[in-house]
Parts: structure tokens; C-alpha cells; sequence
């Protein structure tokens, strides 16, 4: 028998293979109806799957991150079955669930266009109809190496090939589709009702540019069609916000072939990160920061001590200076090391707090850069925090303090994962249980929820990340607090403790932002291109109904300019309502009418860009009610 312990605390006894489906249907019949699947000692499960020891059990259902990776995975499956019965050549590649949706990479003759997404959806929805249960096997590592080699599945092979020597070699059967799978995936294909296939795009297998392009169909799946209704038109809201059209539309900044990944900031574009990035000085000056400046390049042995050499060499640039090897940094943390080892500290100092807006380059393949989200330099919003163990706690809730803050100036909400250990790490286990616990007890003091990312922390240590939310609800993860207790032994940091004797520091590196650029990105989208006036690069523009007025027009701009706000006017020979068409192109918040009126009593007529018209008003009253907008930042 074994013991399964539910989310209550409550205990039940099953005999040892009991299927995820029974222990749910013990639980309520009811739930069982409505259950994609399980949490399972924190591993996620089929409702077909068994349970061999004693374990803890969660139910998951649509709403639940883990229920809609089961029906995403799933939906794949169907996805290509879908295209093994319309294109018979095709060769599968991987087919996984992602944050939105799943999609699955294919080898065929056939180069997919749109028009191909609709047969393969109704194809999909067709076999939805046809009700088929997912049936789950497992093979012999040779057995399965010889059903694929038979079947002409090179990609398949290939898998099971690179897998280790001890991993369960796992099939899921989909009526005449089989695929080489470790699951979850549902019981039957009957919930999918709601079925988008959304866009066809080239990935390289293995994500090797000297591999094979391969062709790539996302889609995305709900158990009811109004939920997918409301995604679709999310999408489409999304189009409109998208960055990289924005960002050429209001001249903040481009992509240029020159340059790949590399962004290039305009006039305006700089305006709105200066001014990101002083808000971003004054609120560390109030904390205690210091500010530094560390070089780009920086000796090659300094990489291979810090071990971002042996973890992240792939992803760095690489150069040669005097006859020896340097890198360009992808991180800032052993700049700001080498700061703090040029000097000698006492207990006393404690903590340090240096802040950096550091430019770092990291080597993205091509077919991940996306904008301002995925670049190849980029500027790290870093701080180094150096303190003694028993302040760790204590700085950690500054920070926690500091980003909700930050956060909360511009209308996010967020939250909060814990990740762990990945396997490609640093240090001993007992160095790492510590970090974890701290990390975890911060969170549990602070009553901030939090889930556990299993595996995705730092290879140095474990993390605390922030998911902001924005105006159409995505998520984007912005800041990480990360507990390092690796770094400071590598690099032999030291103080002097109040016994007089030699002792380490703990090392806290953190984000606020995660990078400049990437959060310029999603405020362009979260707020769609309006800005608050206060980071807005044009505040106010100033539109003259006819020539005549320019003269006043122009000296109004220079009255609103010596007061700090940012004013343009529009002096074109133009009707007035063309002008104010453009002004709002550009989401310039504030738009002053100027004509004959105006002139002659010393007013402006005010236009707000969402409000319309409100009215005339004199130059103090706005001047007045402008700079409390902006010296609040008003959202």
C-alpha cells in the first residue's frame, strides 16, 4: 500500500499502481469529470498514469498552469495526427506545450502556408469527434530505437539516442499516431472544443543553425469556445501594442540588418530611458546605493574562475586583445566583484550595496531575437549586495520592498516563483538547501505567495523572479533576487569580523527591471504607446489653429520648457483637426489649442488624449495641474 497525501493534509491508502484517474474519482466524482490530471510529488501526470510511493497529490484542472500544459501537450498529439493524415511523408521532430499554447516542429516535403492551417484544424477537430483515448506504453531503449529506424523517424532516433542510459523510454498511441513521449497528457481528446492553429514558423533542430530548418505550426486549444473567442481577441489587442510596430510608429527606436540584436535608440527613445533610468537612480540613491561602472571587456580567466566560462560560454563573445583572450561581459557580477576585492572591509562596513546599469552582450541565435525582448546587448538593471549572514534576510526584504515599489509606479501587478537547483550547477547540496531556505522563509514572512520553479535557478544559486502583468494580461518576468554563496569562495571575498579573524560574505545578486530595454518593451506595450505623462517623451504639443499664432504658440513652448516640461508645436500649415489627428498618432498626452481666443486672453484649450476637449484654462492653471501629474506619476 502507499500513502497519498492531499493538499488538506489528509491521508489515503491505495495499493501501489494506483491510476492518477482513481485516486481522483475516490476524491469526488465530480472531480474527476472536470480533472485534467495530477501534481504528483511535484511531478506533473496524466489521468492514466500510476503512482508507485507514497506521495503528495494535487488535482489539477483547465485554470491551473499544470492542467493546461496536460491539454496543451496533448493537443499537439492531435495536432499531428492531424498532419500525418493529410501529409503521410511528414517526419516529427517535438511537439511540446508552451506558456500559450504548444506547437510541434515537422520534416516534410510540403512547405506549409496559411491556407494549410485551416485542413489541419478541421482535420483536428474532426478526430476530437472521433474520441479517441490516449493509450501510454513503454519499450526496451532497443526495441524503440528499431520501431523508429523502421519507420524512417530520424528525429526520433536521434532522441533516444542522447537519452540517459536509466530513462524510462515512454509511448503515447493516439489511434494510428505514435509518439516517442514522456507525457502528461489527458485520458481522452473529448474536453479539446476549441481549436486555433496560429501561426507556421522555421525552427532548426536541436535550435543548431547547421542542423536542418524545420517547420514549425503553433497553435493553441480551450475547452470552451468562448474562452477561445476572448484569447483570439486578446491577440489581436496584442498586435496593435506590439513594440516593434510602436516603436517605429512614435520614433523610439529601430533594428537595423547592420546591427542584428542590436538596438539603435532615437531621440525620443533615449528621452523615455533617461528618464526610466533617473527614476531608477533616485529610488537606489534613497536606498543606500552606490553606483559603479564596470569595463564591457575583461580578461578571459576572469570568466573561467567567476565559472561562467564552463556554464555559459556558448552565449559569450570572445576577442583578442595584445595576444591574449578577453571576453565581452554577458554578466556584470565579476566587474563588481573586483570593486569589492579592492578593498578591505570590517563587519562594520556591512551591508554594501552597489548598483550598476550595466551593458552586458549575450549571443542569441538569430531566430530568438524578437525587438526590445530578446536582444544581443542589453542593460542590466544589476546591484551586488555584500552582507554578513545574518543580515541576508533583512536585505532580501529591502529588495522584495524596493521592486514592489518600483512596480507599483507603473501599475503592475506580479508574481512571485522560487527557483531551484538546476542540474547544470555550482556548490554543495547543504549550500544550496540553506539559499533555498532562505529565499523561501523571506517569502513566507513576508506572506507573499509564491510557486516553486523546480530546476531553473541560477547556476550559482537559487532565485526569487517577479512575473509582471500587464494592461491584456501576459506575463512578462522582470525582476530576480539571487542568493549566491558560490562566488564569494571563488573569488576569495573577505572581512574582517569583529573576532578579528577572516570571514566570508554572502553575496545577494539582484534586478529590479531585468533589463532597460526589455522593460522599455513592455511598458510600450503595456500601455499600448500612451505613456503617463511623466515618462511620456513629448508632453504636451502645442497646435496653432492658423500661422498668425505661432509667434504666441512659440513662446508658450518656451515658457512650459523652462518649467521642465517636454513641449513641441506643430507650426505646419495644416487644418486643426489633421493636427490633433497627429498628435494623438503619436499619444502625446496633452494637446493646447491655440487660435484667436486664446491669444487675446493669455488661455490654452486643452485636449487630453483620452478625454477629449476639457476646456480653457490659463497657462498657471495647467502649468499647476500638469507638474502634480507628473511630480505624483500619475497612471
Amino acid at each position: 500500500m502507499i500513502k497519498i497525501i492531499l493538499p488538506d493534509g489528509s491521508t489515503r491508502e491505495y495499493e501501489k499502481g494506483v491510476k492518477v484517474y482513481d485516486v481522483t474519482k475516490d476524491i469526488s466524482e465530480g472531480l474527476a469529470r472536470v480533472a485534467l490530471g495530477a501534481v504528483v510529488n511535484k511531478e506533473i501526470k496524466g489521468m492514466q498514469e500510476s503512482i508507485y510511493e507514497d506521495s503528495t497529490f494535487k488535482v489539477v484542472k483547465f485554470e491551473d498552469y499544470e492542467g493546461r500544459q496536460i491539454f496543451w501537450h496533448t493537443s499537439a498529439h492531435i495536432m499531428a495526427l492531424a498532419v500525418q493524415r493529410l501529409y503521410p511523408d511528414v517526419k516529427f521532430a517535438i511537439g511540446p506545450a508552451i506558456d500559450n499554447g504548444f506547437y510541434y516542429d515537422f520534416d516534410t516535403e510540403h512547405r506549409f502556408a496559411p491556407e494549410d492551417l485551416e485542413k489541419i484544424e478541421s482535420e483536428m477537430k474532426k478526430i476530437v469527434k472521433e474520441n479517441y483515448v490516449l493509450e501510454r506504453y513503454e519499450m526496451p531503449r532497443g526495441e524503440a530505437l528499431e520501431y523508429f529506424k523502421n519507420k524512417n523517424e530520424v528525429y526520433k532516433v536521434d532522441l533516444i539516442e542522447n537519452l540517459p542510459p536509466d530513462e524510462v523510454i515512454s509511448f503515447y498511441e493516439l489511434d494510428e499516431f505514435t509518439d516517442l513521449c514522456k507525457g502528461p497528457h489527458l485520458y481522452d481528446i473529448k474536453k479539446v472544443k476549441a481549436i486555433k492553429l496560429t501561426s507556421i514558423a522555421g525552427a532548426y533542430w536541436h535550435g543548431d543553425e547547421n542542423n536542418k530548418m524545420l517547420q514549425r505550426i503553433y497553435g493553441i486549444t480551450f475547452e470552451k469556445k468562448k474562452d477561445l473567442d476572448e484569447y483570439l481577441e486578446r491577440l489581436e489587442e496584442a498586435k496593435k501594442r506590439d513594440h516593434r510596430k510602436l516603436g517605429k510608429e512614435l520614433e523610439l527606436f529601430s533594428m537595423q540588418e547592420e546591427g542584428p540584436g542590436f538596438p539603435f535608440f532615437h531621440p525620443k527613445g533615449m528621452t523615455l530611458r533617461n528618464i526610466l533610468e533617473n527614476y531608477w537612480r533616485e529610488e537606489h540613491v534613497k536606498r543606500g546605493y552606490g553606483e559603479i561602472k564596470t569595463p564591457l571587456i575583461l580578461s578571459e580567466e576572469l570568466w573561467h574562475q567567476s565559472g561562467h566560462w564552463d556554464h555559459y560560454k556558448e552565449n559569450m563573445y570572445l576577442t583578442k586583445i595584445d595576444n591574449s583572450d578577453y571576453a565581452i561581459k554577458p554578466m556584470n557580477c565579476p566587474g563588481s566583484i573586483l570593486i569589492y576585492k579592492s578593498n578591505m572591509y570590517s563587519y562594520r562596513d556591512f551591508p554594501i550595496r552597489m548598483g550598476e546599469l550595466g551593458l552586458v552582450h549575450r549571443h542569441e541565435l538569430s531566430g530568438a531575437l524578437h525587438g526590445l525582448m530578446r536582444v544581443r546587448s542589453f542593460t542590466q538593471d544589476d546591484a551586488h549586495i555584500y552582507c554578513l549572514p545574518s543580515q541576508v534576510k533583512d536585505e532580501l526584504k529591502r529588495v522584495i520592498d524596493l521592486a514592489d515599489d518600483m512596480y507599483n509606479v507603473f501599475g503592475f501587478k506580479y508574481h512571485v516563483e522560487l527557483s531551484t537547483r538546476p542540474e547544470d550547477s555550482m556548490g554543495t547540496e547543504e549550500q544550496w538547501d540553506m539559499a533555498i531556505s532562505s529565499l523561501r522563509e523571506v517569502l513566507e514572512e513576508k506572506e507573499i505567495e509564491f510557486v516553486i520553479n523546480e530546476g531553473d535557478g541560477a547556476f550559482y544559486g537559487p532565485k526569487i523572479d517577479f512575473h509582471l502583468e500587464d494592461a491584456i494580461g501576459r506575463t512578462w518576468q522582470c525582476g530576480t533576487i539571487q542568493l549566491d554563496f558560490q562566488m564569494p569562495e571563488r573569488f576569495d571575498l573577505t572581512y574582517i569580523d569583529r573576532d578579528n579573524e577572516k570571514k566570508r560574505p554572502v553575496m545577494i545578486h539582484r534586478t529590479i527591471l531585468g533589463s532597460i530595454e526589455r522593460f522599455l518593451g513592455i511598458l510600450i506595450e503595456h500601455f499600448a504607446g500612451k505613456f503617463p505623462l511623466w515618462i511620456s517623451p513629448i508632453q504636451v504639443s502645442i497646435l496653432p489653429i492658423s500661422d498668425k499664432f505661432n509667434d504666441y504658440s512659440f513662446d508658450l513652448m518656451e515658457d512650459l520648457k523652462a518649467q521642465g516640461i517636454r513641449v513641441e508645436v506643430d507650426n505646419r500649415s495644416e487644418k486643426i483637426g489633421y493636427k490633433i489627428r497627429e498628435a494623438q498618432l503619436q499619444r502625446i498626452p496633452y494637446m493646447l489649442i491655440v487660435g484667436e481666443k486664446e491669444v487675446e486672453n493669455k488661455l490654452v484649450s486643452v485636449r487630453k488624449i483620452d478625454d477629449g476637449d476639457i476646456g480653457q484654462m490659463e497657462v498657471k492653471s495647467f502649468v499647476d495641474r500638469i507638474m502634480n501629474e507628473i511630480q505624483t506619476k500619475s497612471i
